[in-house]
């Protein structure tokens, strides 16, 4: 049995794009495929000119498959369409397996509107590889757990749940050649989409998973795993140095929701980064999430001396009357310690406050905004709650007939530029006035940096120097990738005081700084993009 992967692309553009996460998950379900014994191959769409159905056709053109296999988030909707009825048109009798969340938390409104073959639940190493059996052998599917489908009365079928895989350990290394990993690294550039690739001219990120789950269930996520399950760190520390050694890394990126639930463990694994940087030939970094519970001077000075050069915290908001509609364990004093604490050890941080929870009114908005404005120092981004399938949130605006077509908040609403009101106690009125103030608030205390000098060094990269608006110090930052020099715009920590400012081209702080004057005419440029976007993908 032949089989394909197509990796999606990650952003709404015709030519090639190495911007994106490297999809770990992914890498791990062709490594299973993979050592099952299966013949796979993987297109990653990212790393090629032209528009979907084109790329998905010359490869189906070249080569027959029996199945095809992809995955994404809810946001991808409009991406996995495309993909599907690419395989469809030019391959109709291939069976299309999709994982993810996307299918994971509307399994049969997604399995009936993607119009796919099989949908994969949760986890999905173990589940791939018997469904793959039955559909090579023709076996009986009710048999599989973690799977949805019709049947051939077209019934819909979704069969019992999944239990999670307990012993991570087993899991195969994720299969990164065959998802052209070499070559994404090789292209990577110093502005990249969170900002921590702006400490390196030529960053070249490892992801590291080292854990399953969260303990937490707030009610803005969609918790896809909730069973928190760890790694052993030997196991961890097996995979790392493979790949330093064999891909020349200097930064790893540990994409667990919490890296810092056993704070213990979380010294053991500073305690082993750091014997590793003492025998390795270059100094690598690290970035993780961590909860604002549990920060004290003591554990970020040891981060800090493992060679800790980011940290992601999940602040959400600085009213407790909103944190604890969150389901949010965090109080406004912990934020402020981890917060002040984090700024004085040096080591930027990543985190936002999201407005719109159903408990915000007038007055917790302004609570947080009055706090971020006077201590924030620009650190914190200012965003909407995204009610995304399978939260709770999404449920009581499906419930409260907020979202009243689920298939089309999916489809055309949550992909692109999305507000809602999810408020009890505020109007739509106060809610667009909200948005208002929130860009205000980032023009007026956000921190900018026009450019002293940008020298183009090839296509579409630059040299960037800007002087920090904090110390004062001239930054050179290689290797930034603009599409546009002239509307310059890039989150970046000062490599001497690690606080993040924004670079921006003149023509883009005119904007900013007419933001009012333009807002109308940019809601209906955002119309248009979103538009031209879907059509021309």
């Amino acid at each position: 049995m032949k089989i394909l992967m197509i990796v999606p692309k990650y952003r709404l553009i015709n030519h090639k794009d190495y911007g994106y996460f490297f999809p770990s998950g992914l890498a791990y379900i062709s490594a299973v495929i993979k050592k099952a014994g299966y013949e796979l191959d993987c297109l990653n769409l990212n790393h090629f000119e032209g528009k979907i159905k084109d790329i998905i056709k010359s490869q189906l053109d070249n080569q027959s498959y029996d199945v095809v296999c992809t995955g994404h988030l809810a946001i991808g909707y409009p991406i996995i369409e495309k993909i599907i009825n690419a395989v469809k048109n030019n391959s109709p009798n291939t069976k299309i397996i999709l994982g993810g969340a996307i299918i994971t938390t509307e399994p049969e409104l997604m399995l009936d509107s993607l119009n796919v073959d099989y949908g994969v639940m949760g986890e999905g190493e173990e589940t791939i590889i018997e469904l793959l059996d039955c559909i090579e052998k023709n076996k009986d599917f009710r048999k599989v757990d973690g799977i949805c489908y019709r049947d051939k009365e077209k019934n819909f079928i979704l069969t019992n749940p999944r239990k999670p895989i307990e012993d991570l350990n087993s899991l195969p290394t994720p299969d990164l050649d065959g998802l052209g990993f070499k070559e994404y690294l090789d292209n990577q550039t110093c502005e990249f989409i969170n900002g921590s690739f702006s400490l390196y001219d030529y960053p070249r990120q490892y992801p590291v998973l080292c854990s399953r789950g969260c303990p937490y269930q707030c009610t803005f996520c969609h918790p896809i795993l909730k069973k928190y399950r760890m790694r052993s760190l030997d196991n961890i520390f097996e995979e790392i140095e493979s790949v330093i050694k064999k891909y020349n890394i200097n930064f790893i990126f540990l994409v667990d929701d919490l890296f810092s639930v056993n704070k213990e463990r979380l010294f053991d694994f500073c305690k082993r980064m750091k014997a590793l940087n003492r025998k390795i030939s270059h100094k690598v970094g690290w970035f993780c999430n961590l909860t604002v519970r549990n920060i004290d001077d003591e554990l970020l000075s040891v981060l800090k001396d493992a060679g800790c050069k980011f940290i992601g915290y999940g602040f959400e908001s600085f009213s407790q009357k909103v944190l604890d509609s969150m389901k949010k364990p965090i109080t406004p004093n912990m934020i402020e310690n981890a917060v002040y604490k984090t700024m004085n050890v040096g080591i930027p941080f990543q985190g936002n406050f999201i407005f719109g929870d159903t408990a915000e009114t007038k007055e917790t908005a302004k609570e947080t905004l009055d706090w971020w404005k006077k201590n924030a120092k620009g650190q914190i981004d200012l965003v909407f709650i995204q009610p995304y399938p399978g939260s709770e949130i999404y449920n009581r605006c499906i419930q409260k007939g907020i979202i009243k077509d689920k298939l089309d908040h999916i489809k055309n609403k949550l992909p692109f530029t999305n507000y809602l009101n999810m408020t009890d106690n505020m109007t739509d009125k106060e809610i667009s006035d909200l948005k208002n103030e929130i860009f205000e608030m980032k023009r007026k205390y956000c921190f900018y940096a026009i450019p002293s000098k940008i020298k183009k060094i090839s296509k579409e990269r630059y040299n960037v120097i800007a002087k920090c608006p904090f110390c004062k110090e001239i930054m050179d930052y290689k290797n930034c990738f603009f599409e546009n020099k002239l509307r310059i715009s890039m989150w970046v920590p000062c490599r001497k005081c690690n606080m993040k400012f924004f670079i921006v081209s003149r023509l883009k702080k005119l904007q900013i700084d007419n933001y009012r004057r333009l807002q109308i005419v940019s809601g209906i440029y955002v119309k248009i993009r979103d538009k031209i976007l879907k059509s021309n993908l």
